[in-house]
């Protein structure tokens, strides 16, 4: 059934599908980040390194960027229904299975199938909320899928601490499992494959296609999760995966234009509205997933807080975000996506700023502004983007260029981690350099630091030898904490710069309202 034909009320089935589908979008958000704070439990418990421990995160976001492009073409040889319900089940016998592991390679094994499952999630979820909501409802479709897409990584470093800390890092899978099975018998009974989304088993199978989505998308990832552990163009792995990742992504997009049907449909991509989504949707997912992780690094190494307080310390900007998508989700029907989306970018620019003032004498009220700006953001980006985006499309071609959307938006998040996390150690190196070179007693206001801390230390009993010993160190352990002060600067300066150089392209976005328009193939 088509958007259009759909009645304009939320009756019980169509409700039984929203909670069910969100609920299957929650579960794969959250573990994309659920186990980051859990990692040293695990390496500790399984007897693992830093680096083999590593694969428990790139291993699950790899399986998932190479599923996400090809769940339309997935959806549409096997059925919808069969394979959201499939893959859901798929995700959570491999939570199961991650949650009794007893060895670090099986635990990989199975995110590695936990992300081959998780991956159909998203994409496939969002058809069915587009397809499921009358044009005039698709502010409130996008909304509530929002609520999962844009607060799921905030809440997973929370869950996944409190799990950790209550009980072991094996419920932060096990979890899944009563959830996983409540969504899958939901979407078993409740789904409906709409004519074009039926299984069509005479449409031949891309493996050329598959085998170069397989290199180029999973070498790309790889290469993004790794490549500041590994020292970027300084590794040969790096260089080896940078070369199958462009030969890959290059022969993938090359092959896809020329058969008749591919596994990637790249041609959806004419489509303008849903051309500029992908470059804005990139930029989405770098500005949610890099400042959540900035966040906890900023709050936890240079504040001194624990994991669970800087779980909650997100949670207000999560709930603003919640809050907002219900709002404008009924409000991008009335202004159109263009004005709230400006309207976003405005608001994260002055997010932005306020972040890169902090210091270490932020407290949580001077932390709380700035992160209730940033839900208040994600909320005004989200909605009118994927409503204006995937709105644009007929409906046959929803699936697969929802596909190619959350793909930009998960890259974005990997490119904007990948970036931050270098720039971060590089703008470290370079502020404790010049504020070491300041560290000399010929400066007067060192000079006046290092007689403060001396006498200090005189006053409490050492000789004044060890006294000025102790205070050359705690001077040089403060100059090295304001040196990761102006890096944690630089990186959202970085975003900020980023989200500014971004302003012409959002005002390509769609200006009318969707439901306004009728798409044309």
């Amino acid at each position: 059934m088509s958007a259009e034909a759909v009645p304009d009320r939320l009756d019980l089935r169509r409700l039984l599908i929203v909670v069910s589908v969100m609920l299957a979008v929650l579960l794969e958000i959250i573990d994309t980040s659920i186990v980051n704070v859990a990692l040293p439990s695990i390496m500790g418990n399984l007897g693992a390194s830093l680096d083999e421990a590593s694969w428990i995160l790139t291993g699950y976001i790899v399986a998932n960027v190479i599923v996400i492009p090809m769940t339309g073409w997935l959806a549409s040889r096997f059925g919808r229904r069969r394979y959201f319900t499939t893959s859901i089940a798929v995700f959570t016998l491999a939570s199961l299975f991650c949650g009794l592991s007893t060895s670090i390679v099986s635990l990989v094994a199975w995110r590695i199938v936990q992300g081959l499952g998780g991956g159909a999630l998203l994409a496939t979820a969002q058809t069915i909320l587009v397809e499921s909501f009358p044009p005039a409802r698709q502010g409130t479709a996008q909304a509530i899928f929002g609520v999962g897409a844009m607060v799921g990584p905030s809440l997973g470093p929370t869950l996944g601490g409190w799990l950790t800390d209550a009980w072991s890092w094996h419920w932060i899978f096990l979890v899944n499992v009563p959830l996983g099975i409540a969504a899958g018998a939901l979407c078993a009974t409740q789904l409906r494959d709409p004519p074009h989304a039926r299984a069509r088993r005479g449409v031949p199978v891309d493996w050329p296609g598959i085998a170069l989505l397989v290199v180029g998308i999973g070498a790309l990832q790889t290469l993004l999760e790794r490549g500041h552990r590994l020292d970027w163009f300084a590794s040969g792995e790096i260089r080896l995966l940078a070369v199958a990742a462009g030969v890959g992504l290059v022969g993938l997009v090359v092959r896809e234009l020329r058969v008749e049907h591919p596994v990637v449909d790249f041609r959806v991509l004419r489509h303008r509205d849903l051309a500029v989504g992908c470059v804005l949707g990139a930029l989405i997912g770098l500005g949610l997933y890099g400042s959540v992780f900035l966040f906890p690094l900023y709050t936890q190494s240079l504040l001194g807080w624990n994991a669970w307080d800087s779980g909650l310390a997100i949670l207000p900007s999560s709930l603003t975000t919640a809050v907002m998508m219900a709002f404008v989700g009924r409000l991008v029907w009335r202004v159109g996506p263009r004005l709230l989306f400006l309207s976003g970018m405005g608001v994260m620019l002055v997010a932005l700023w306020e972040m890169s003032g902090w210091t270490l004498a932020c407290g949580f009220d001077q932390i709380l502004g700035p992160q209730v700006l940033r839900g208040v953001a994600m909320g005004l980006l989200f909605v009118p983007l994927s409503t204006a985006t995937l709105r644009s499309l007929p409906t046959p071609r929803v699936a697969a260029g929802a596909g190619l959307y959350n793909l930009f938006r998960q890259l974005g998040g990997s490119l904007g981690i990948a970036m931050l996390t270098t720039l971060l150690e590089r703008r470290a190196a370079v502020h404790g350099t010049e504020l070491a070179s300041q560290l000399t007693p010929y400066r007067a206001s060192a000079g006046l630091a290092l007689a403060e801390l001396s006498e200090r230390a005189r006053a409490a009993g050492l000789d004044p030898e060890a006294a000025e010993r102790l205070a050359v160190a705690a001077l040089g352990r403060l100059a090295g904490l304001e040196a990761r002060v102006e890096a944690f600067s630089d990186a959202y300066a970085a975003i900020f710069v980023l989200f500014a150089l971004m302003l012409p392209v959002a005002w390509r976005m769609r200006r009318d309202a969707p439901g306004r328009f009728r798409p044309v193939d």
